[in-house]
């Protein structure tokens, strides 16, 4: 069953262009999302505070509002510094899973959502999709059915973002599993021209027929400098550079920006 989320937000800018920042917080995720209808989403937060810093480059100082807030998993890295998003702004709409997971930062963000006065909880499944307005769209791509006592990274949550003919891949922390899975279900439907490589670039995601399915022209890895668990995976740099694919990191590029008219993608340098 395919649910449709459309929300209309009053009073906001009109942006000439699609706008998709993956934001610099060290060891983690965390990506920022300006539609050209002026809807704003923000995708994981990293692991602290240093998301609000991140935050603050990307917008007005008087932006405190927030439209929708996913947090694609519970791990420390990508729902911590949700924790201070959640105090520092107005959010409208949360989607999350129901994965059980018992981290400390888990359980204050579950915590801090719970508490958010005038916001909807949203819980991710397969076959959602969200329009932001006239001209952007998301699809939830999975998880599928109950994810309550899957493992975490399994869980994630994984969407395609579309604006016009262009769309985003961004996979959380997703594993070849979940990507074999993507690959069987949706197809060449999941090409993509930008793609957010599985767990920072991990051994783990990037296996070679999801890449040859997605075909981006980007790929974007989201992971600290020097991280101690050596991200991005020299095997999957090799692959996906065989591929052909552009790769940018976080931890060579700080925020990586990208721009789109929807009919082509650039990175604003």
């Amino acid at each position: 069953m395919i649910c449709v989320f459309v929300w209309a937000i009053p009073n906001k800018d009109t942006a000439v262009f699609l706008t998709v920042s993956f934001l610099d917080v060290g060891q983690g995720d965390a990506i920022h999302i300006m539609t050209p209808d002026g809807f704003e989403v923000l995708i994981d937060g990293g692991s602290s505070a240093s998301i609000l810093r991140q935050l603050a480059s990307t917008r007005s100082f008087f932006d405190r509002k927030i439209d929708l807030l996913i947090a694609t998993h519970p791990d420390t890295d990508h729902v911590g510094g949700l924790v201070d998003v959640l105090d520092r702004y107005q959010v409208a709409n949360i989607m999350m899973t129901n994965v059980n997971h018992k981290s400390a930062a888990a359980e204050a963000f579950n915590r801090g959502a719970l508490l958010e006065p005038e916001a909807s909880l949203l819980e991710a499944r397969a076959g959602q999709i969200i329009n932001l307005g006239a001209s952007t769209s998301i699809r939830i791509l999975s998880p599928q059915g109950n994810v309550e006592n899957w493992s975490s990274n399994n869980a994630s949550i994984v969407l395609q973002l579309v604006y016009g003919d262009i769309e985003f891949m961004l996979t959380g922390d997703a594993p070849n599993t979940i990507e074999n899975y993507l690959v069987d279900i949706y197809g060449n439907s999941i090409a993509s021209e930008v793609l957010k490589l599985g767990h920072h670039g991990s051994k783990t995601s990037t296996a070679q027929e999801f890449l040859e399915i997605v075909a981006p022209d980007f790929a974007v890895v989201s992971a600290g400098q020097s991280n101690r668990y050596g991200h991005p995976s020299e095997e999957v740099v090799n692959r996906v550079s065989q591929f052909g694919a552009t790769i940018i990191s976080t931890a060579n590029w700080g925020n990586i920006v990208f721009q789109s008219d929807g009919n082509e993608v650039w990175v604003v340098e």
